[in-house]
């Protein structure tokens, strides 16, 4: 008879059982700046406070199912990637009983992040370069750590972004709208000859022979990102 994995005398209830939410960090350019997905919470604790989309996970639910089902109930988002970023776990970062939090990020294109309905409860916040956020030029007061859970998933973004800005533009792009993510990203100015240079010489854009819409001035050629391999 095959051995059970479990003792039949092995007590479950013997441990401490904390509770685990997702909280998810939506990022995507509006207006030139980057911004993130913010709720406003309705009850305890910190009613009316803004707040990252989250929710407790269920005990059948994989992390990255759970991540999926808040951004799809909280956003409307559906079909987005979301990457973990990292485990928050302060004691008494929930003043309710024992939460830990696993963060996970979306970045999302300029045609998702502009299907997102904003309203009163609803709205898309600055990221501003010290990591704090902001809206209508106010800087806003998160509930729980979820400062620091967007201010550390900054932080990560920038140490990736050479590859990650793919993600927070269109499908076709100019070299202007690239280097306008990676300024807001790193928020800081770029040089723009050496910005181009330095992303023409990596390999992995294809000019499309197409150009943007007429505008005021001459118009930009239409690129697309091809990954080596």
């Amino acid at each position: 008879m095959e051995e059970s994995p479990v003792p039949d005398d092995y007590d479950p209830a013997a441990y401490d059982r904390p509770s685990v939410t997702v909280d998810c960090v939506a990022m995507g350019m509006s207006d030139g700046k980057l911004a993130v997905l913010l709720t406003r919470r309705t009850q305890l604790p910190f009613p009316g406070y803004w707040a990252l989309p989250g929710g407790f996970v269920a005990i059948p639910e994989p992390l990255e199912a759970a991540a999926s089902r808040v951004l799809k109930q909280k956003a409307g988002l559906n079909d987005v990637t979301v990457d973990q970023v990292h485990a928050f776990g302060a004691v008494e970062r929930d003043p309710r009983m024992r939460i830990i939090s696993i963060a996970y990020r979306a970045l999302l294109a300029p045609a998702a992040l502009a299907a997102v309905p904003v309203h009163a409860d609803r709205c898309l916040a600055t990221i501003d370069a010290d990591g704090s956020v902001s809206a209508n030029g106010q800087r806003l007061s998160l509930a729980f750590d979820h400062a620091a859970i967007v201010a550390m998933t900054l932080t990560r973004l920038r140490r990736t972004i050479d590859d990650d800005a793919f993600a927070l533009v269109a499908a076709q792009f100019t070299l202007r709208e690239l280097q306008t993510v990676h300024e807001a990203v790193l928020g800081r100015p770029l040089n723009k000859p050496a910005f181009r240079r330095r992303m023409l010489d990596r390999g992995i854009l294809q000019a499309t022979g197409v150009f943007e819409a007429v505008r005021a001035f001459r118009p930009a050629e239409l690129y697309v990102h091809v990954p080596k391999g």
